[in-house]
């Protein structure tokens, strides 16, 4: 008698967890759903309904989830605490566990990691603003800073200056020509070419020449001697012959045009204003780096073949290479 009434006393366990999924399926709601609303995945209310509850985090979180399940469905919290006690042979006495309104879960590493990483960006982000903030107001120190954009000119008294191709050609040309008296360009002469007139260097001694001679020599009688023929015309210049590995450049201007040229071995074979008219030939080792101040006052040729400039071309200046 005594072992029947024990058995009649001792209650059955029941599974809190289908009780649970009976009231969600009355209502008519999703495992997706609910799963949404407690801020846990689909994979954990379906082990808390099917009695998984050894596959959670630990018997705490298992009675908060039992809690938060049974306050959503409107359910007696307390009495589902006491199954699930009675299910997992756990005693809930002296812990004081209450109902989530929203299950956190437990934080993760990774969470804090991908913070960590966010944070470290941004100030990246803003270091890199600022530095770049500073460098546009930062002045230009020296002419060891200017790019490639400019060309040297080396003028007779041995002086050189740095003449902006970027600048426009008519300013470039005032320039050149306000500092012409006090420091002349250095322009050659090619074979078979007679000297500018109008050239700098050479009309002051010209002029003191002419002016000497005129107070130290004596008036030459008048002769009635006929004129001698007149000297025969000067032969055609030499056409430049390059030599292995050599390149020949032609160029013809049609406007006043900074030009340079450069060989292989970064040596500057020219660097001067040329004016309207004016023609050079140079050979030099290839690949030659032509520069042009006003691109479309010149014609180029290469080894005897026509070069279009224009592609070259960044406003009126351009920059090619030629025998690559």
């Amino acid at each position: 008698m005594n072992a029947a009434h024990s058995e009649v006393a001792q209650p059955m366990s029941t599974n809190p967890g289908e009780s649970l999924r009976q009231a969600r399926e009355i209502k008519g709601w999703s495992v997706a759903e609910v799963a949404s609303q407690l801020n846990l995945t689909p994979q954990r209310l379906a082990q808390i309904e099917a009695g998984a509850f050894d596959k959670l985090p630990g018997t705490t979180f298992a009675r908060g989830y039992i809690r938060a399940y049974a306050k959503l469905l409107e359910m007696d919290q307390n009495r589902l605490v006491m199954e699930f006690d009675q299910f997992t042979g756990t005693d809930a006495s002296g812990s004081s566990v209450h109902a989530l309104g929203r299950i956190e879960e437990p934080v993760r590493y990774s969470q804090s990691i991908l913070r960590l990483v966010s944070f470290l960006l941004l100030l990246a982000l803003i270091g890199a603003g600022f530095l770049w903030w500073q460098d546009q107001g930062r002045p230009v120190a020296s002419l060891a800073d200017l790019g490639l954009e400019h060309v040297e000119v080396e003028g007779a008294d041995g002086t050189t200056q740095v003449h902006s191709l970027a600048e426009p050609e008519d300013q470039a040309v005032i320039a050149a020509q306000g500092n012409e008296q006090s420091s002349p360009l250095l322009l050659p002469v090619e074979p078979g070419e007679a000297p500018e007139a109008g050239s700098t260097a050479e009309q002051p001694a010209a002029e003191a020449g002419t002016a000497e001679s005129a107070q130290e020599a004596p008036a030459a009688p008048v002769s009635n001697t006929p004129a001698a023929p007149a000297a025969p015309a000067a032969e055609p210049a030499t056409p430049v012959v390059a030599s292995a590995g050599q390149g020949v450049l032609n160029v013809q201007f049609t406007a006043d045009c900074w030009t340079q040229v450069t060989d292989a071995d970064g040596k500057v074979l020219l660097s001067a204003l040329k004016r309207s008219g004016d023609r050079i030939e140079l050979a030099g080792k290839a690949p030659l780096e032509l520069r042009l101040g006003f691109a479309r006052g010149a014609q180029v040729a290469y080894n005897g073949e026509s070069v279009d400039v224009a592609p070259h071309m960044t406003g009126e200046t351009a920059r090619l290479k030629l025998g690559l």
